[in-house]
């Protein structure tokens, strides 16, 4: 692995962790001594199926800018964000069949976790997955929340 700093291809991994389908490698450079973070994810070969029909790999930083849109401006780090998308990601894993997966079990599977992480970005991503058109549907949506008229 090559250092971010400096170019060296002398480097020490410090700790690692492993998750769900991503191993967390903390590394430090022989030469000038700075760390750095590395993950490794296991990359799959995974078709989704569109909505018009075709047909499309699977693209996880896709799903990431998706997420990273819903919760912009709430009180969520980086990382937070990213163990989200790792954790859609493990789910989408354990729900797929065989080789294809509909782009509408992938929108669920983001709206539960949505729905348990964040209300807002819950709503957010709600509004422009399911289309809505109109007021009425954020309020049905909302009282499908809790939430009061």
């Amino acid at each position: 692995m090559q250092c971010p700093y400096c170019n060296n291809a002398d480097t020490k991994v410090t700790d690692k962790r492993d998750g769900e389908g991503t191993t967390r490698r903390r590394r430090e450079c022989l030469k000038c001594e700075k760390r750095f973070t590395t993950y490794e994810r296991v990359e799959w070969d995974l078709t989704v199926i569109k909505k018009d029909g075709h047909h499309e790999k699977i693209d996880r930083e896709k799903i990431a800018r998706s997420i990273t849109k819903a919760l912009e401006k709430r009180p969520f780090t980086g990382e937070q964000i990213n163990e989200i998308v790792s954790d859609i990601e493990a789910s989408i894993r354990r729900s797929v069949k065989g080789k294809d997966i509909k782009s509408s079990q992938i929108g669920d599977i983001i709206m539960k976790k949505l729905k348990r992480v964040d209300k807002i970005g819950y709503i957010r991503f709600a509004s422009v997955y399911r289309e809505f058109a109109d007021l009425d549907d954020f309020k049905d949506e909302l009282k499908s929340l809790g939430g009061k008229k």
